[in-house]
C-alpha cells in the first residue's frame, strides 16, 4: 500500500511539471521579447513574438513545437508582410504577401515551405498575372487574366 502511495505521488508530481504554463521573455530595454504557452519546456497553443522596440513581429499557434494553424507576419514599422497557414511547422495551402503599405502584392499556394500551384500578382489590388508552379519551379505564366481564367476555369478567382 505505502509504494502505491508513492507512486501516485510521483505520478501526480509529474503531471504538475508538465502542466502548460505561460511565459514571457524581455529584451534588455524591458519589453516583451516573446509570450506564449509551454509545455514541458516545448511551445504550444498561442504565441506572439515582437521586435525591439515593441511591435508585433509574429505571431500563432504552435502544436509540439511546430508552427500550426494560421499565422501573421510584420515588418519592424507594425506593417503586415504576410500570412499564411502552417502545417507540421511548413508553410503550406494560400499565403498572402503585402507589399509596403499592407495591400496584397501577391498571393501563392504552398505545400511543405515550396511554391505549389498558383501565384497571383497584384498592383494596386489588381491581378496583373499569374503563374503556376510545381515543387518550387514555375511551369507556367499568363500576363492575361482572362486566358488565364479561361484555361484554368477559375470563374470565381478575383
Amino acid at each position: 500500500m505505502k509504494h502505491v502511495f508513492l507512486l501516485i505521488i510521483v505520478l501526480l508530481s509529474l503531471k504538475v511539471y508538465a502542466q502548460k504554463h505561460y511565459q514571457k521573455a524581455y529584451y534588455d530595454n524591458g519589453n516583451v521579447k516573446a509570450e506564449g504557452w509551454l509545455e514541458s519546456d516545448i511551445k504550444v497553443k498561442y504565441w506572439t513574438f515582437y521586435y525591439k522596440n515593441g511591435k508585433v513581429q509574429k505571431e500563432g499557434h504552435y502544436k509540439n513545437g511546430k508552427p500550426v494553424k494560421y499565422w501573421y507576419f510584420y515588418r519592424e514599422n507594425g506593417t503586415k508582410e504576410s500570412e499564411g497557414h502552417f502545417r507540421e511547422g511548413k508553410k503550406n495551402d494560400w499565403w498572402l504577401f503585402y507589399d509596403n503599405m499592407a495591400k496584397i502584392n501577391h498571393k501563392c499556394q504552398l505545400k511543405n515551405n515550396e511554391k505549389n500551384g498558383y501565384c497571383l500578382m497584384y498592383k494596386d489590388e489588381k491581378l496583373i498575372s499569374a503563374k503556376k508552379f510545381k515543387n518550387g519551379k514555375q511551369i507556367k505564366e499568363w500576363t492575361d487574366f482572362s486566358s488565364f481564367r479561361k484555361e484554368n476555369n477559375l470563374n470565381d478567382l478575383r
